[in-house]
C-alpha cells in the first residue's frame, strides 16, 4: 500500500513554486471583483459559536431539507465555493448547504496568498468548526408536526418548536475535501461525505478508520501528488475499503485538480495555474454522483 504523504507546510511550498510563477494578475482581479459582487447573494450570513470562538457561515437551500456543510478550498470563502453550495442547494430533491468561514473573513486574492493562509490553518480548529456547523443544521432543521384529534375526531396538527435532527453530511474542494474526509473519521455526527481531490494527512486523520459513508472524485492529471494524484486516490480507496464503510472513489479521466470549478473566473484562474482541461461532461457526471450519494445517505 502506498502512503499518504502528509500534506504538510514544506509540501505545499515546494509543490506550488511553478504555479506562484504563472498566476497572472487578473486572476486576482477577477476575484476581487467577484467578492465585490456578492452583496445580492442569495446567502443568509450567520454566526456560529463553538469553544471560545464565534465564527461566520453562509447558508442557503430550502430550510426543511436535509443539511450538508461546504468546505472551502484555500483560496477562503470566495465565489467558487459559493458556487458549489447554491449549486447543491438547488439539486433534486433540495439541501440546506452550509459554508463555514474557516479563514475568518480572509480570503487568498492570489496563490502565495492562499498558500499562506492554509499554510496557517488549525487543521483540528477547522475540524471543530466543521462539527460545529453540522450540528447548527441539525439543531436548525424542520420542526415537529404534533397530530392530535379534537373531539369531533378532526385530525389536527400542532407546530413544536423543538426541531427535528436531520441528517447532515459534508463536502469540500481540495483543503475541503482532504477536511471532508477527515469529519468522516473524527466526527461521528456526520452523516455522509462526498470529497472532490483531496486527501487528510496521517497525522490529522487515518480513513481506515472512517465511519461515515465516503465518496471521493480526482482528476486523472491531478499533480498535487501524495494529495490528490491517482496514487493518492488509490491509497485512500485501500484504506476506505480496510474501513468497512461504503464507499467510492471516483477517477476522472483527462481532468486535473479542480475540475468541478467551471465559473468564467474559476475556469480562468485554473487556465493561470496551467490547468486549461475544460470537460464539462465530467462534471454534470460527478454532479449526478453527488446528489444520488447525499440522498441516498441523508434520507430520512
Amino acid at each position: 500500500m502506498v502512503a499518504i504523504i502528509p500534506f504538510s507546510r514544506s509540501f505545499t511550498k515546494t509543490l506550488l513554486k511553478p504555479i506562484v510563477r504563472t498566476l497572472s494578475v487578473s486572476s486576482s482581479r477577477l476575484q476581487v471583483r467577484s467578492m465585490a459582487e456578492s452583496a445580492s447573494s442569495p446567502f443568509k450570513k450567520i454566526q456560529i459559536q463553538r469553544d471560545d470562538t464565534t465564527f461566520d457561515a453562509y447558508v442557503v437551500g430550502k430550510e426543511d431539507a436535509p443539511g450538508i456543510v461546504v468546505v472551502q478550498e484555500w483560496w477562503g470563502v470566495d465565489y467558487e465555493v459559493k458556487n458549489h453550495a447554491l449549486k447543491i442547494s438547488q439539486l433534486d430533491p433540495g439541501f440546506k448547504a452550509l459554508i463555514p468561514d474557516l479563514y475568518r473573513g480572509k480570503v487568498g486574492l492570489d496563490v502565495a496568498e492562499a498558500q499562506h493562509l492554509m499554510d496557517g490553518l488549525d487543521w483540528q480548529g477547522a475540524v471543530k468548526d466543521i462539527s460545529a456547523s453540522v450540528n447548527w443544521l441539525k439543531a436548525n432543521g424542520s420542526k415537529k408536526i404534533l397530530q392530535f384529534q379534537d373531539d369531533m375526531g378532526v385530525t389536527m396538527g400542532s407546530l413544536l418548536d423543538t426541531p427535528t435532527l436531520l441528517k447532515v453530511g459534508v463536502t469540500g474542494y481540495c483543503m475541503g475535501g482532504a477536511l471532508s474526509i477527515a469529519s468522516s473519521v473524527l466526527l461521528p455526527e456526520v452523516d455522509a461525505v462526498v470529497a472532490f481531490y483531496g486527501v487528510p494527512s496521517s497525522a490529522l486523520a487515518d480513513p481506515a478508520k472512517a465511519k461515515a459513508p465516503v465518496q471521493a472524485h480526482f482528476g486523472e492529471l491531478d499533480s498535487f501528488v501524495g494529495f490528490a494524484d491517482v496514487t493518492a486516490a488509490k491509497a485512500l480507496e485501500e484504506k476506505l475499503k480496510a474501513s468497512g464503510i461504503p464507499y467510492e472513489v471516483h477517477i476522472y479521466p483527462g481532468n486535473g485538480h479542480a475540475f468541478m470549478n467551471r465559473s468564467p473566473e474559476g475556469i480562468q484562474r485554473r487556465k493561470g495555474m496551467g490547468m486549461p482541461d475544460e470537460d464539462e461532461a465530467a462534471v454534470e457526471l460527478a454532479w449526478s454522483r453527488f446528489r444520488a450519494w447525499m440522498s441516498r445517505y441523508l434520507s430520512a
